[in-house]
């Protein structure tokens, strides 16, 4: 999930956290006036002043403007990542990529609604489906990563020790894009967070057929 807006009790210092706040603002900035105007249309004047930020302060946190586009949050693979490493030893690999995942997915209910204009955004212009594509992948790579090491970690060995983080990784991905879109059209019979803890159950289970 590319979309994973900072939040505003996120750790770290002060300054991080303003610095956190700022990327935050121009991210959404971006995505407002693309999903308004298309994103081809839209200048970094204009996400900047959008943001209440100088062209300047815009530069030090994207290279390029598309970046404003596509990596909206460049740290919560990051944060992911430390959190399936720091995750309790007892806690399966699924388990601690799934309490990984809902940290960085409380707020989702609030960010729904730029999620929805983020996609339509990204399949608007086809060179930035195709980064975000290229971003979902490097970050479910870095996943995979870290579920390899979690694994090391603990001494477990199996025949094919890079394809179970590769897949794990894939999957998770998928069951978070299942829950938001099963969510998006049965907003009012479950919370967000309890179809996400669903699907994760049905996978942890097997993903055994449904009884009648």
């Amino acid at each position: 999930m590319q979309l994973m807006l900072e939040k505003s009790a996120a750790g770290g210092g002060l300054r991080e956290r303003k610095k956190r706040a700022t990327r935050a603002a121009l991210a959404e900035a971006a995505v407002r006036l693309a999903a308004e105007h298309g994103a081809e249309k839209v200048t970094v004047e204009a996400i900047s002043a959008a943001a209440g930020v100088s062209v300047r302060t815009f530069f030090n946190y994207f290279d390029t403007r598309d970046d404003a586009f596509v990596v909206i949050d460049a740290d919560a693979g990051a944060r992911m990542r430390r959190a399936v490493l720091d995750a309790p030893p007892a806690l399966s690999p699924l388990e601690a990529l799934r309490e990984a995942m809902a940290a960085e997915l409380a707020e989702a209910e609030q960010q729904h609604e730029l999620w929805r204009l983020h996609a339509e955004v990204l399949h608007a212009s086809p060179h930035l489906l195709a980064r975000g594509v290229g971003a979902h992948m490097a970050a479910e790579a870095d996943l995979a990563d870290a579920i390899a090491e979690r694994l090391r970690g603990t001494g477990a060995e199996g025949a094919a020790p890079g394809l179970y983080p590769r897949l794990l990784a894939a999957v998770a991905g998928a069951a978070v894009r299942t829950s938001v879109e099963h969510w998006s059209t049965h907003q009012e019979e479950a919370a967000f967070i309890d179809v996400f803890h669903e699907v994760f159950t049905l996978l942890a289970a097997g993903l055994p057929a449904p009884t009648a």
